[in-house]
């Protein structure tokens, strides 16, 4: 990125996983411009049928299980999640949902209320009730869910929590705890989806498929979109009693379909997501300083630990000032976040560790 001045920026976090083709990826503008010369919002209840919704919609679930093949459109990830709640509710006929401590899935109220952080929550209440926070990668816990549990939601690594890997065996227990409760899974892949971790979807990494999929950020390709996703049978469920059992006027926007489904078909066609580790681990290698106390993550979703809060606000400060774009944890001040775009280059990467490292060096 260029400044007015014309200095140039590496941005190392893509607008937090959003820009995952980095900023003004010609594929991506030529299909807005596109689509915007044809309309844009046209309705909202489905009375058209608009072709950059369907064509994308059938791009996505070419790439998703039988089991994830009807596609609810929104405008971000804290409507998905708010959608998915009120589908996990209505399916099940139960209200209770279960969460993880240090998740964060949006600012709205029912995201708000499954948020794993007190400090956040406490000058809104009351939120919903019926929320148990669980703890994350605690195999104990896992017996808080019972037959009266609408839905777990859990991120399949927490982000905001300084990226927190989930272990496999705990996340197999918690799939078959809910089957055993007739409990609906919810994966929130907001930020770990498209590519991040190695795997189109972060789920592929471990064999453990959701009964809902969320998404937003990258979905979009850099415009506004988010989605629920979940099977034919459990997403009737909102088209009766009431009709509209779920209602948005701009979620699945034109525009931003047009976007998203341009840029997903070059994270296909390219295979970007089998170059993230790669690079991930050039990250890791490059990185090499005594006030650095570990890296953290998959591919292109990795926390460089600094161990101290204080640090880490001097070194996102001198970081910008030598052209480089980075940024911390709601839930972990003490690491600096690097989710770039998944097609920066490797040249692009050793100037970015080069920055960041004299970064480090100027702020202690």
């Amino acid at each position: 990125m260029y400044g007015t001045d014309g200095k140039d920026y590496i941005d190392l976090i893509s607008g937090v996983s959003v820009s995952y083709l980095g900023h003004s990826d010609p594929r991506i503008i030529a299909a807005v411009k596109d689509q915007a010369d044809k309309h844009l919002h046209l309705m909202v209840y489905g009375e058209f049928i608009q072709s950059p919704q369907i064509e994308y919609a059938k791009l996505l679930t070419s790439n998703l299980p039988e089991s994830l093949q009807s596609i609810y459109f929104l405008n971000s990830g804290a409507e998905a999640i708010e959608g998915a709640m009120k589908l996990a509710k209505r399916f099940t006929g139960k209200h209770e949902i279960a969460a993880f401590r240090n998740a964060y899935h949006g600012s709205t109220q029912g995201a708000l209320s499954i948020m794993g952080d007190e400090h956040f929550k406490n000058g809104f209440r009351p939120l919903l009730p019926g929320i148990s926070l669980l703890r994350y990668n605690c195999l104990e816990d896992i017996e808080f869910i019972t037959s009266k549990t609408a839905c777990v939601i859990i991120e399949i690594l927490q982000a905001e929590a300084g990226i927190v890997e989930i272990d496999s065996e705990f996340l197999a227990a918690l799939r078959n705890r809910c089957n055993l409760t007739g409990t609906l899974l919810v994966f929130d892949e907001i930020q770990t989806g498209f590519g991040r971790l190695g795997e189109v979807f972060g789920y592929g990494l471990y064999g453990v498929i959701p009964d809902i999929l969320v998404l937003a950020k990258s979905l979009g390709g850099g415009m506004p979109l988010g989605a629920f996703i979940s099977s034919k049978e459990i997403m009737n469920s909102l088209s009766h009693d009431p009709v509209l059992g779920h209602i948005t006027t701009f979620g699945g926007h034109p525009v931003s379909c047009a976007a998203g489904y341009a840029a997903f078909k070059v994270l296909i066609n390219e295979n970007l997501h089998l170059k993230a580790d790669e690079k991930g681990n050039l990250f890791r290698k490059l990185l090499i300083h005594p006030a650095i106390k570990e890296i953290r993550g998959r591919g292109l979703l990795l926390a460089v630990e600094l161990g101290n809060a204080d640090l880490m606000h001097k070194v996102v400060k001198k970081a910008i000032e030598n052209g480089l774009v980075t940024d911390w944890f709601l839930f972990c001040d003490t690491a600096i976040r690097i989710s770039p775009a998944l097609n920066i280059t490797e040249s692009e990467i050793e100037e970015a560790c080069s920055r960041l490292t004299i970064a480090i060096e100027q702020a202690k």
